[in-house]
């Protein structure tokens, strides 16, 4: 059933109106499951939701029993999962003496049972956050007093981790108070009278080899409390991390807004189900406590940024352009959505699952897009002892592509293509050693033209490269589940149209299928317009490409910069200009060029009905990385520069999208396109 037949189209925070705080949310198999701090009403500690879309939340049982000894303070739960168990890092004490431990269960929301590991040996460590980093290394951040250092108080440390449950070494400090917007209390009487601050909250993404820790900072009970981040080009390091905001030049990225949103913090990130759109998830005061709230966030350049606090309504997480979560007992076929093209198929327990066959099994999802990215959860589910293989397949539409499949019997995957009628190996991963086929694992594929991304888990086996065979402009492709010799099971698949690229590696870029002045990308004329990450155009040139489908709906997002030009005057006159949505019946696309007049920027709209001139926000700095929105409903396209509202003009449907440079060169960050499913 297509997801977008179920999804909220917006939402308004707090999503969850009751006390949550300190929330935490993990994707698993396509559903979200959210924790936070405290007691429940049922007696166990640590609340649990669950949801599809990220705005509508079911309650459910507590997480856990509370453990012996009378603790007072269960706070900051955060699950992951790993080879089939859930593990729960969680601080528990009695708030002046507080540590952190590991609970496993072996669904999502629970029964979870403490391990029995203390992780911390600090009198007072709070906020666990576990970091998987891309070669599958596990760190440990959390949160610990600083009492000699010359801003006393609380700050975030890491160490790594040799198991799930053992710290390797001691901790090194990442991000320790500095600045007056972390203050807790100017005089702390619980800690005699000192001027306490507080650094805590941990979480931390990687974007093009760079880490970002969020961290929250202030008193969480007023409105001094904030998120904002700190860099590192090394997890560990001597030193700390680059903290972004001093709280004067400089502000957080979350922080309170005077009569309408106090407090906002204590953050975790998730992706939406589209699998392409970061969410922020993070609590704010309300009548009822610290609610749940979600928010957009991006990359823009190398900073980070929050499309929030909102208070107003805002466009829904996007929905992926089709899900199945298998909820429908069937037999003998998967429903709608698919072909079940051999063996015996069956949906039981929330899982598609294939019996043993000596050939192979497949059923097939028309994805019918040249650009996806696709994502299903499976496992073995019968004996290993007879080898055979299961996993997934390309298919562009006329032929079999590409297989990615992992081995039944011995900790192995393989990548195949397929050559001359049979599948020829291309690329054998041997898996971690505590891997296990009989556990559900995730598997994520993303399709760009020839460009192809495969991974598996978090750092378990990883590939990508371009797909050599010829292809037509809009090439249509199939994704199946796929098993040989096997019995196996599927469970929360979505696939979502549209594409991404952060232009951080020159080939993928070429395979990608942009357009350089009527002359495909590639080769060395494409590797010397890469520098730092980015794709840089010289004064008159321009980029563009195409196979972008022809959605009536879609938001499309570039990242980018002006290299060069006057500080002041009108230097900057027509520095670039972007054109999206080609009209398939006069040809004439939407675009604006960027101008400088009279001291202030504007966008220069033409193409359609536009003949406009449009202001862009005060302080709009070309000479930085900026984010233009473009998102198309129902005929119109609300044109924005990161959260500020530029303009709403009537467009034509999607197809391309292109950036040409003016007066000065033009260095593009990163462009993401994806198809909105209608209500």
């Amino acid at each position: 059933m297509p997801a977008a037949a179920r999804a909220a189209r917006t939402y308004l925070n707090p999503v969850h109106a009751r006390d949550f705080p300190d929330p935490y949310v993990l994707k698993f198999a396509g559903e979200y499951f959210a924790y936070c701090t405290g007691l429940r009403k049922d007696g166990r500690c640590f609340g649990v939701m669950r949801s599809r879309d990220l705005v509508r939340w079911e309650e459910l049982a507590g997480a856990m029993e509370p453990l012996p000894g009378g603790h007072t303070c269960y706070w900051a739960p955060e699950v992951s999962y790993r080879d089939g168990k859930f593990l729960m890092y969680y601080s528990v004490g009695n708030e002046t003496l507080m540590h952190v431990r590991v609970a496993v269960a072996e669904r999502p929301e629970g029964l979870f049972v403490d391990s029995g590991h203390r992780l911390t040996a600090e009198e007072f460590a709070i906020d666990p956050h576990v970091f998987v980093d891309d070669d599958g290394a596990r760190y440990l951040f959390y949160a610990t007093d600083f009492l000699k250092h010359t801003h006393v108080g609380t700050g975030t440390v890491v160490v790594r981790m040799i198991d799930d449950f053992t710290p390797e070494g001691s901790p090194r400090p990442v991000t320790r108070a500095r600045y007056d917007w972390q203050v807790y209390d100017p005089a702390r009487k619980e800690k005699g009278g000192v001027r306490w601050h507080t650094v805590e909250g941990p979480f931390v993404l990687k974007r093009k080899g760079r880490y970002y820790e969020m961290f929250s900072g202030g008193n969480w009970q007023n409105v001094s409390y904030g998120v904002s981040y700190a860099t590192s080009e090394r997890v560990i390091r001597d030193e700390e991390w680059e903290q972004h905001a001093d709280g004067e030049r400089v502000l957080p990225i979350l922080r309170t807004i005077p009569g309408e949103v106090v407090g906002p913090g204590h953050n975790s990130v998730v992706v939406a189900p589209d699998n392409r759109q970061l969410f922020c998830v993070y609590h704010r005061w309300t009548g009822e406590g610290r609610a749940l709230a979600i928010d957009r966030l991006e990359f823009v350049g190398d900073a980070l940024t929050v499309l929030g606090p909102t208070t107003a309504p805002q466009p829904a997480p996007d929905a992926p352009t089709f899900a199945d979560y298998f909820d429908e007992p069937r037999e003998e076929n998967l429903g709608d959505g698919w072909t079940c093209a051999s063996g015996r198929w069956s949906v039981r327990d929330g899982e598609a699952r294939v019996g043993a066959t000596d050939g192979a099994a497949e059923a097939r999802c028309g994805v019918g897009a040249s650009s996806f990215v696709a994502e299903v959860t499976l496992r073995l589910a019968g004996d290993a002892g007879g080898g055979g293989a299961f996993g997934v397949s390309l298919n562009d539409g006329g032929a079999p592509v590409l297989r990615f499949a992992i081995s039944a019997a011995g900790r192995r995957a393989e990548l195949s293509f397929h050559e001359g009628g049979a599948w020829a190996a291309a690329r054998s991963f041997e898996l971690p050693h505590d891997f296990d086929q009989r556990v559900p694992h995730r598997l994520r594929v993303e399709v760009d033209m020839k460009f192809v991304r495969v991974s598996l888990d978090a750092g378990a086996a990883r590939w990508e490269g371009s797909l050599d065979f010829e292809k037509d402009a809009s090439p249509i492709y199939r994704l199946s589940l796929i098993a040989e010799g096997c019995e196996a099971a599927f469970r929360g698949f979505t696939f979502a149209r549209g594409c991404a690229d952060e232009f951080d590696d020159a080939a993928a870029s070429a395979a990608r299928g942009w357009d350089f002045g009527g002359v495909a990308l590639a080769g060395a004329s494409l590797g010397s317009r890469f520098e730092g990450a980015s794709l840089r155009l010289q004064p008159g040139e321009g980029v563009s490409r195409g196979g972008l489908g022809d959605g009536d709906t879609f938001e499309l997002i570039v990242n980018l910069k002006v290299d060069g030009g006057e500080a002041g005057g009108d230097g900057f006159a027509r520095e670039y200009a972007l054109s999206l949505g080609v009209a398939r019946a006069s040809g004439a696309p939407l675009s604006f060029a960027l101008e400088r007049a009279g001291g202030a920027w504007s966008l220069r709209g033409a193409g359609g009905e536009v003949g406009e001139t449009f202001a862009l926000p005060s302080g709009f700095e070309p000479r930085e990385f900026q984010q233009f929105r473009f998102r198309r409903e129902g005929g119109r396209v609300v044109v924005r520069v990161g959260a500020s509202f530029v303009c709403e003009v009537a467009s034509v449907a999607g197809g391309g999208m292109s950036v040409a440079a003016g007066a000065s060169p033009v260095v593009l960050d990163a462009v993401r396109l994806t198809e909105i499913e209608k209500p």
